[in-house]
């Protein structure tokens, strides 16, 4: 009797493992014939119980919110932690000091900061602004700073300011502008051999990447070989953006480091851009993090974008921080003139009326050689003096006016 129930069991325990084979054949040849319902949003696998508030901090495989030391707990351990912003949205900036600073305090001194903003060609300058040993003006000058990027530096200042009191080494990641803009224009056979040397592996594999591209472009009306030239610039900069981090985080100076990598949306966003170029070369454990822009001021309208983009299988990020879209607070006085600049300074060509420079009569044509005893060698001279004006200031202007040096005194009143 217990033979029987033994061989009873056994032969039960056979038709469950082999109905599990035949259903699993079967759901797989059901696969090849006829797709398989859809169940849910993949980007949103799990809709939030409500509508986002400004502050309120999204876990988008789940759908729930979360507390910032929560983000931070589930994050901190990835060897990379790409934070995709807006540029020009100063909440998008706190998030990324934010996270930087809880990379710093659980591990200390193992912390590189990788931004797209600067290129390896920078790297001298940006080690010495860590350092401690340049100034702002002198940084920003000698890192060529507006050439490069453009954007103000007060949208990136809280952050390097912190790299550089805490020695958290800074390292640029991005491709020269010259090289961007042959490949904007140039398939890769027209190129020069010396520009094909300076190429990175150009695979335009990705389908998501692409139909990003297109989605862009169609708000713009017919793309042509626009398209398709701006197609391979994106293809340049997240896969030269990946190999100058890989490049890194193997060397002597990276090894057992841990990368905080700033970068535009479209570079992290969905995990198809730099992040699986990077697995791709050096499999690592990696978070997505961003900054969704909620609250729109009126102001800001103009920069949102009138385009559709494609459905992703896939969350854009596993934490979204929902944030209102800022205009950059202006710090400092303005003077009131526009001008170009020349050898020897800065060429008025517009008086603004009634501004601080019209009331201290200043001229077209002046030439502006100094302010306060410093020589203006490029327009950062005089953004940065006048950031530190307040009402009631005075600044001392030697100007060149028709051959003649002259002084005047301007003085802050507006």
């Amino acid at each position: 009797m217990q033979s029987r129930f033994v061989i009873s069991l056994l032969f039960v325990a056979a038709l469950l493992l082999n109905g599990c084979a035949t259903n699993e054949v079967n759901e797989n040849k059901v696969s090849e014939e006829k797709p398989r319902l859809l169940i849910g949003n993949p980007e949103m696998p799990y809709p939030p119980e409500k509508e986002p508030e400004v502050g309120d901090i999204l876990h988008m495989p789940t759908g729930l919110y979360v507390t910032e030391p929560q983000m931070m707990a589930s994050v901190l351990d990835q060897r990379i932690i790409y934070v995709g912003e807006t540029h020009d949205s100063p909440a998008a900036h706190r998030f990324q000091l934010d996270v930087l600073k809880a990379m710093v305090e659980r591990y200390p001194g193992e912390v590189v900061l990788g931004m797209e903003v600067f290129i390896p060609k920078q790297q001298a300058v940006i080690d010495l602004w860590v350092a401690g040993e340049l100034d702002e003006p002198s940084f920003l000058r000698q890192s060529q700073w507006f050439k490069v990027w453009r954007a103000d530096f007060a949208y990136y200042r809280e952050l390097l300011e912190f790299a550089r009191d805490n020695r958290v080494p800074v390292r640029g990641l991005n491709v020269e502008k010259a090289l961007v803009r042959a490949v904007g224009s140039n398939s890769p056979d027209q190129l020069s051999e010396e520009q094909r040397q300076q190429l990175p592996d150009m695979s335009f594999g990705d389908p998501y990447q692409q139909a990003m591209v297109e989605a862009v472009f169609s708000g713009h009306g017919p793309g042509g070989k626009h398209v398709e030239g701006f197609k391979r610039v994106q293809v340049l900069w997240d896969q030269t953006m990946a190999e100058n981090m890989v490049d890194y985080l193997r060397s002597p100076e990276g090894e057992g480091k841990r990368m905080m990598v700033v970068a535009g949306g479209h570079h992290v966003r969905y995990g198809y851009g730099i992040p699986r170029r990077v697995f791709n070369l050096m499999p690592s454990s990696y978070a997505v993090l961003g900054t969704r822009e909620i609250v729109i001021p009126e102001e800001k309208q103009h920069q949102i974008m009138d385009i559709t983009m494609p459905q992703f299988p896939m969350t854009a990020y596993d934490f979204v921080k929902h944030v209102v879209y800022e205009t950059l607070t202006f710090k400092g006085m303005k003077l009131g003139v526009m001008f170009n600049m020349v050898e020897g300074g800065l060429k008025i060509n517009q008086v603004i009326p009634e501004s601080n420079a019209a009331l201290a009569e200043l001229q077209v044509d002046d030439l502006i050689s100094h302010i306060d005893g410093l020589v203006m060698k490029d327009m950062y001279d005089i953004k940065y003096l006048l950031e530190k004006k307040n009402m009631g200031d005075s600044a001392q202007l030697q100007l060149i006016r028709g051959g003649e040096v002259i002084e005047v005194v301007v003085r802050f009143e507006k």
